[in-house]
């Protein structure tokens, strides 16, 4: 008989089970695009009421870890190319509809991180990055200059493989390195163009810009990368639903 799986005991029972189910999905236990087992095997494990378990699954997929799919089960999120842009990706059109933007590379290599960027990625001091450059175009039109800084220790590989980079990293990171984009903090501000961003955007120096700052986290709240972007506004707006 399987003994019930142990849990804490200071918040309710549901949160309890949702908080045991997202470890063993941090630890992989069960990977991206892996159905989770039926809910009356999972809450005799846990030792609880189907009712209580379903509310465990109902906080995860709203918390979007899981995705409920009637008649099938419950798998565990996996970023496909469209579900990664649609989320992550905020730029629209002038009359609200969406972009499918494509990327280009500009550079990849390594160098030191500096304190600011240490501190946001928790690496060493003294840590090394690596820093992705790329233009991102849509409608055939450049409209985002951006640096994605990532842990050179944990992602230094891509530095040249692959070849070509995916217009979507955040499916790279999951497929490749098992670790997943939970969510992403930004902080946005207004910017002026200068230097290789107003060059690779077309715009003259001093240009109004949109500077966003983000950091993707995992599930536990680490820090997978930090991404510098300034965006050519033009016929764009940024949106974002609260």
């Amino acid at each position: 008989m399987t003994r019930p799986a142990p849990r804490p005991l200071a918040q309710p029972l549901h949160r309890q089970v949702r908080d045991l189910m997202m470890a063993r999905i941090e630890a992989g236990e069960w990977s991206p695009g892996t159905y989770l087992p039926p809910e009356t095997r999972l809450a005799e494990e846990y030792g609880v009421a189907v009712g209580t378990l379903r509310k465990a699954l109902l906080d995860l997929a709203a918390e979007g870890v899981v995705v409920r799919r009637q008649g099938k089960g419950t798998v565990v999120a996996s970023h496909d190319s469209d579900a990664v842009l649609f989320r992550f990706f905020n730029l629209r059109r002038a009359d609200g509809s969406t972009l499918h933007p494509e990327s280009r590379v500009l550079s990849r290599l390594q160098r030191p991180a500096s304190t600011a960027e240490a501190e946001a990625l928790r690496l060493s001091p003294g840590g090394d990055l690596l820093c992705i450059t790329r233009v991102r175009e849509g409608d055939g039109v450049p409209i985002l200059y951006e640096h994605i800084l990532l842990d050179a220790a944990r992602f230094g590989a891509l530095e040249h493989r692959p070849e070509v980079l995916p217009n979507t990293l955040y499916q790279l990171y999951q497929t490749d390195y098992a670790t997943t984009v939970h969510r992403a903090r930004e902080e946005i501000t207004a910017a002026q163009a200068s230097g290789a961003c107003a060059c690779e955007l077309g715009l003259e120096t001093g240009a109004p810009i949109l500077f966003v700052r983000r950091l993707a986290l995992d599930y536990s709240e680490q820090p997978i990368e930090l991404r510098l972007s300034w965006i050519k506004t033009t016929d764009l707006h940024y949106r974002v639903e609260v």
